[in-house]
C-alpha cells in the first residue's frame, strides 16, 4: 500500500474514533431522547466508517460486508426508534 494512503487512512481512523467517543459521550449525557437517538445514529455511522477504513488498510472484503450489515441494521433501528418516539409503540395492533 502506498505510504500516503496508509497515513491518510490512519488519520481518518483516528478522526472516526474521536467522533465515536464524542457521540458516546452525547449518548450518555444527552438531555433529551432525541439527542440520544441522534447520538446512536452517529455511533453506527462512525462504526461503519471505521470498518470501511480498516477494510482499506487490511485489503479485505470482509470488512465491507460487515459495514453493509451495520448500515442496514442501523437504518432499521433508527426508523424503529423514530416511530417509537413519535407514537409510543413500534408495532401497531
Amino acid at each position: 500500500m502506498n505510504q500516503l494512503v496508509y497515513w491518510a487512512a490512519t488519520f481518518a481512523l483516528g478522526c472516526f474514533v474521536l467522533a465515536l467517543a464524542c457521540a458516546a459521550l452525547r449518548l450518555l449525557r444527552g438531555p433529551t431522547a432525541s439527542d440520544r437517538v441522534l447520538a446512536l445514529d452517529t455511533l453506527y455511522v462512525n462504526g461503519m466508517l471505521i470498518l470501511l477504513v480498516l477494510g482499506l488498510q487490511f485489503n479485505s472484503g470482509l470488512y465491507f460486508d460487515i459495514a453493509l450489515l451495520i448500515s442496514m441494521f442501523g437504518f432499521v433501528g433508527s426508523v424503529a426508534m423514530a416511530k417509537f418516539l413519535l407514537r409510543g409503540e413500534v408495532i401497531e395492533p
